[in-house]
């Protein structure tokens, strides 16, 4: 009697086995004839760019051109390339090295200066995105605006190291202190892409005069290196009611500054400077 009853329990236990086994393969079978997913549909976006070309001088336009952001980079850069590459080979901008260094991609992106490699496209809103060239230059072409003045600006500050004395070592560098080139921190960064000085007002008012936010943090940057030795020259040089007066602090220039540079605080300290010297 009590061999009937193992029987019977193994008998049962099998046929629970074969009935768990059995939903098993069924299960896996009907999800391999599951039809896939559909795919996630386009994320569609427009960019309204600023368009004037000088072989048919029109009015200047604004141009919207509609891509897929799935099918896009992440940067507004990615998306100027992608419609010049596949929409409108015309479109005509500069670009370089797309990281932010060479600060050819200087442009205004929604109403702020910025460069367009390391500015992120807003996927949030399907409102358009506004592009047009910097504020208050004269254009070359689409985005591409002359640099000629802002280039004369910089140079006119003598960008490079000057000396009375020669070098302590024929042959060698100049050496300084750690805390001397600290000095330098929060100047020597700037790429001269232009952002802060088109984002002045000051600038917009006198771009013949006033040297603008990013020539003279280059001025502070070489007042400030204990290597240089034209101290003096360079206050004098620069102590005039438009070159450098013209600055009011406003501070747009820190704002639109890609690196996060303060060049309104390189100002003031020259102003200090000049009063001290005076």
């Amino acid at each position: 009697m009590a061999t009937g009853l193992v029987r019977r329990a193994i008998n049962r236990i099998q046929s629970s086995a074969r009935l768990v086994i059995t939903r098993a393969y069924a299960s896996e079978a009907q999800s391999q004839s599951a039809e896939p997913k559909a795919e996630s549909s386009s994320k569609l976006k427009t960019f309204q760019i600023y368009r004037w070309n000088p072989d048919n001088p029109q009015k200047p336009e604004l141009r919207d051109y509609q891509i897929d952001l799935k099918e896009c980079g992440p940067m507004v850069l990615d998306a100027l390339i992608k419609i010049k590459n596949e929409i409108d080979p015309s479109l005509t901008f500069r670009r370089s090295c797309r990281e932010g260094i060479c600060g050819s991609c200087a442009m205004n992106i929604n109403g702020c200066n910025g460069l367009a490699c390391l500015t992120k496209i807003d996927s949030a809103t399907s409102s358009a995105s506004t592009i047009t060239p910097l504020p208050h230059m004269f254009v070359i072409k689409d985005l591409v605006v002359d640099m000629t003045n802002f280039y004369n600006q910089y140079k006119s500050i003598e960008p490079w190291l000057k000396r009375k004395s020669p070098a302590p070592t024929p042959g060698k560098e100049i050496l300084q202190s750690k805390s001397d080139r600290a000095k330098l921190d929060g100047m020597y960064e700037c790429i001269l892409c232009a952002c802060c000085s088109t984002s002045c007002p000051s600038y917009w008012w006198n771009p013949e005069t006033y040297l603008g936010p990013a020539a003279l943090l280059h001025a502070n940057r070489w007042i400030m290196d204990s290597r240089d030795e034209y101290t003096e020259e360079r206050l004098e040089a620069v102590n005039h009611e438009f070159k450098l007066y013209r600055c009011h602090t406003i501070l747009n220039c820190a704002r639109a500054c890609p690196k996060g540079l303060n060049p309104g605080k390189q100002i003031q300290n020259i102003k200090k400077l000049e009063l001290l010297s005076s």
